[in-house]
């Protein structure tokens, strides 16, 4: 990987000479914004799959199939926590886009 690759990777700022301004580097914001948007639909999915293995857990000690309420318990956590998490995220996204709208050009 050479340094360049590095610098785009983590978003570095290159070093100049001293005395010579360093040439700053233009972002490509789509592919930022596909970063993110792929991010947040990761999120959504693992949000939908935490909730589904809650309910799961549920019919499960609900038929008497599973002895453990721990299981159950700690299911229906991890949705909660995830549901809290994505909707979270959710506003702030709602947030950032009014913000974007009511921003005079």
């Amino acid at each position: 990987m050479d340094v360049s690759a590095i610098d785009n990777l983590y978003k570095t700022t290159p070093v100049g000479t001293p005395g010579i301004p360093a040439i700053p580097q233009v972002a490509d914001n789509t592919q930022d914004f596909a970063t993110v948007l792929d991010a947040a639909k990761n999120m959504i999915t693992e949000t939908n799959e935490l909730q589904n293995n809650a309910h799961t857990e549920l019919i499960k000690f609900a038929l008497g199939e599973s002895d453990n309420p721990h299981d159950l318990m700690i299911a229906e956590q991890k949705a909660a926590i995830a549901l809290q998490y994505t909707v979270a995220v959710r506003d702030r996204f709602v947030q950032s886009y009014q913000t974007i709208m009511n921003m005079q050009i």
